[in-house]
This record gives structure tokens, sequence and C-alpha cells, in this order.
């Protein structure tokens, strides 16, 4: 270890690097037993094995590094945003490393985990409604946000476009890098819509003739934490309604069962809705005679444990 890494940071630029080094390149990891075609492969990206535990990493990071250098946070200013949890802890993580006080607009039934991990890192939290999701967590946050735009930046994760070139300018990069050009299809759920936007955009970029098809749980009273109905919810700004070659639904129980699958197959305990994006992969992978599909685990099932015991028991 050199001199200069005992240092301390002393500018929020040199912070924000810092914690910026933890920040996505995570693991591509090959299913092999959950499923097997000749021909085709799937891969899903470890999007847990990051700061904040999830996939949210990416675009929590990237608005904060950006709000940061236009000095829209600082001097004491509250990050404020709605989430359902994982964007929310990412939040807090890096926020707490970068000093910087956070309040969050949280539906009430969120996991007893994301409560207590949020309190542990020092949140203020705003509990809304159960039966208004993340919807009423997001008009909470703008009303707060009008009542006092002195003490707030309103990050808006589901209308900042930080959100979404967060995975074009790293998780398509990583997922074309790591198959060696060789993808020819992305699957990913719909929730803030940024991970299925971004990484989208940036793999077309790569190769326009490449297959983007995107996820929704088959119901408006699904149990895919994260995930949006987006028939009958508040569509988010930043989607891009013709990115998508084509729709699938994905059903709660299957992804359930999947959970199980992938712990007794695979050794990976992943969440509801990392299992639903795997068995969107899988839906696709019964199509199609070759290929090379990739997906994202959002996150792993550490923040799950009353799913887990229904799941399990």
């Amino acid at each position: 270890m050199t001199t200069s890494l005992l240092l301390p940071s002393t500018t929020s630029a040199e912070k924000t690097l810092q914690v910026g080094q933890l920040v996505g390149k995570t693991p591509l990891y090959e299913i092999r037993n959950a499923f097997q075609k000749p021909g085709v492969r799937i891969f899903a990206k470890l999007e847990w094995q990051q700061l904040g535990g999830s996939v949210k990493t990416r675009p929590a990071f990237n608005i904060i590094k950006n709000a940061v250098r236009d000095g829209q946070l600082g001097q004491g200013k509250h990050l404020l945003d709605a989430t359902s949890g994982n964007t929310g802890i990412a939040y807090a993580a890096i926020c707490a490393a970068l000093k910087i006080p956070v309040t969050l607009c949280l539906p009430e039934n969120a996991s007893p985990e994301r409560k207590r991990i949020l309190q542990a890192f020092g949140v203020n939290i705003v509990f809304t409604s159960r039966f208004d999701g993340t919807d009423g967590a997001q008009l909470e946050a703008k009303r707060l946000y009008r009542e006092q735009p002195e003490l707030y930046f309103y990050a808006d994760q589901y209308a900042n476009d930080h959100n979404w070139r967060a995975h074009y300018e790293t998780t398509a990069p990583e997922i074309w890098q790591q198959t060696c050009g060789k993808i020819t299809h992305f699957v990913a759920g719909l929730g803030t819509t940024g991970t299925f936007t971004g990484t989208g955009r940036g793999l077309k970029k790569f190769n326009p003739d490449l297959e983007l098809v995107a996820l929704q749980p088959d119901n408006p009273m699904h149990g895919l934490e994260g995930w949006k109905h987006l028939e009958t919810a508040i569509v988010p700004k930043i989607y891009d309604s013709t990115l998508a070659d084509r729709f699938l639904e994905i059903e709660t129980m299957e992804s359930y069962d999947m959970v199980r699958t992938l712990a007794q197959q695979e050794g990976l305990l992943v969440s509801p809705s990392a299992a639903a994006n795997l068995l969107g992969a899988i839906k696709v992978a019964e199509q199609i005679e070759s290929g090379v599909i990739v997906t994202t685990f959002a996150d792993n099932a550490e923040k799950y444990s009353e799913v887990m015991v229904k799941i399990f028991s």
C-alpha cells in the first residue's frame, strides 16, 4: 500500500471517486443447472456484489455524483426520493460515505430488513400507505419538495436521466465485454425502467440486431418488489416505450418456485425479482435454437426474510 492511499480524502470529488471504485464491475454468472439447452446459454449479472447491495447502486451513484458536481447537493441539503427499498439503500450507503443527509419516502409495507438497513444508515424515513405502493411514495416526495425546496435535492429516480445513463455507461459495456460481443438477447423486468432502458440502449449501440425483451408482472397485485405493472401504475418518465422488441409477463408464484430452484441447483439465494428475470430469460431460451441471453439479478435474498419463509416453508 502506498503512502498516498493512507491520506484522508479532503474534497467532495476525491470522496466521490473513492466511492465510485465500489460501484459496478459485477460478475457475469452462467446458469448451468437450472436450465440447459444445446446451443443456448443464459448468463446473469450478480448485481448485489457492489456497494449498497443491488443493481440500484449504479443509478444512485450516478445521480449523486452529478448532483454533487453541479452543486445541487451540499451545505446540508437532504437527498430526497421515493423508493421501494433498493434505491433507497444505495442512496443511504453512498450518502453516508459522503456525509450527505437523506430523506426517503417508503411504503409502510417494505420489508423489515429494508427498514432496519435504512435506519442503520441514519435515513429520515417518511412512511406512506401500503395500498399506494411506490406511486404513493412518489406523490409524497413531490409534496415535500414543493413545500421545502430549499431543504431538499429531489433525486426523482423515475424521471432522472442519470438513472438510465448509469446503465448505458456501465452495465451495457460490461455485458458486451464479458460476453465478448456474443450476446444476442437482453432480458429485464420493468420497475423504474432504468436498467432496461439504459442497458438496452447501450447494447443496441454495440449491435442494433440484438433483441431486447422487457418483463412485467402478470397483474397489478403482484409480489415482485421493485417491478411495475405499467398498465396500472404511474409510468416513469425515463421509460422508452419504443425500445423493447417484445414483452413477456411473469407470474409471482413461478418466481417463488424459481427462487427455490436457484438455491438448490445453482447455490444462489436471490430475490423474487431476480428469479423472475431468470424466468423471462428461460422463456426466451425455449423459443430460440441458439443464442447468448443475459439478464440481471438485481439483489440477493438478504432483505426478504418474510418472503423466504413463505417460499421455503
